[in-house]
């Protein structure tokens, strides 16, 4: 067989991570094997090797993925929405929209990945790749926040995006667990409400 190219090695190994990155997702580290990531690449289990040293490492570089995915996504409405509260209410309503609680494949890798991450090693890369995506979408959300003169610290404003993620993470969790029932609805709308109360509280 000819070799493949650099250039062809180098989409391969796109391909192959981005499927896994939607499958991870959708259906859990431990749902999805390693040929089920290369059926969806359209590629031969055999070359898995050439790209990726362990599932591990695949699943590492899938969930760095999807919270870059997460991450680009809020800097585009912070960049179209040049005042704080007007991004930070784009980017909740999105978060917390129907949208993102149904299509499991491009969900928040926060929720997503939780359960599996839970039961890894605290020095697992997988953990380390989880944990360094989450800081980061806190600094982004962080940066949103129009706390008032009297909270404006960086230990303030880490703090309430430390509370806001929670709620996000949270209820995005339960919706999902929920999901087909009035109570997955209820729990999307009770925490868009929480947010809607705190920007009034701010605002007064």
């Amino acid at each position: 067989m000819p070799r493949v190219s650099r250039q062809q090695a180098e989409r391969n190994r796109e391909t192959i991570a981005t499927s896994a990155s939607h499958l991870f997702r959708e259906y859990g580290l431990k749902g999805v094997s390693v040929s089920d990531v290369m059926s969806s690449a359209g590629l031969t289990h055999g070359g898995f090797y050439g790209h990726f040293e362990s599932k591990d490492a695949l699943a590492a570089e899938a969930c760095a993925r999807a919270f870059a995915h997460v991450q680009s996504a809020w800097l585009k409405m912070i960049n179209e929405h040049p005042e704080k509260g007007d991004a930070h209410k784009v980017m909740i309503d999105h978060y917390l929209s129907a949208y993102c609680r149904d299509e499991l494949g491009e969900s928040c890798p926060a929720v997503a990945f939780s359960a599996d991450v839970v039961r890894e090693d605290s020095q697992s890369v997988i953990r380390q790749t989880y944990i360094r995506g989450l800081e980061e979408l806190i600094v982004t959300l962080s940066s949103t926040l129009a706390l008032g003169e009297q909270a404006e610290s960086e230990q303030d404003r880490r703090q309430a995006a430390l509370i806001e993620m929670s709620l996000l993470v949270g209820a995005m969790t339960l919706a999902r667990a929920t999901m087909g029932t009035p109570l997955s609805d209820e729990f999307l709308g009770a925490a868009r409400k929480s947010f809607e109360i705190a920007s009034t509280d701010l605002a007064a």
